[in-house]
């Protein structure tokens, strides 16, 4: 019986992944809020954020959170608090 080849296709850990956080409550509106996250060519995990929906000129930070692991990322970024978010989006300008 012939045995069929399975492959596995991890995906590229230099491509960025978007994942959607709670949104953002300003001024009676919600914001939504997304980091994008991708391991560098030197190893690290890096991070931005992005504030909006997509589809519109979203305000997105240069990419400010870095770990050596995904973990360390994630711990970095799970560290800031609702007003740490809303001075980061306020920062970004209308």
């Amino acid at each position: 019986m012939p045995v069929q080849s399975v492959r596995s296709f991890s995906r590229d850990p230099q491509e960025p992944v978007v994942h959607e956080l709670d949104p953002l409550r300003l001024e009676g509106k919600e914001v939504p809020v997304r980091v994008i996250i991708r391991r560098a060519e030197d190893g690290l995990w890096r991070g931005r954020m992005a504030f909006g929906d997509p589809e519109d000129a979203a305000r997105e930070t240069a990419e400010i959170f870095c770990g050596a692991s995904e973990q360390e990322l994630w711990e970095s970024i799970g560290h800031l608090r609702e007003h740490h978010l809303r001075d980061l989006f306020r920062s970004l300008g209308t």
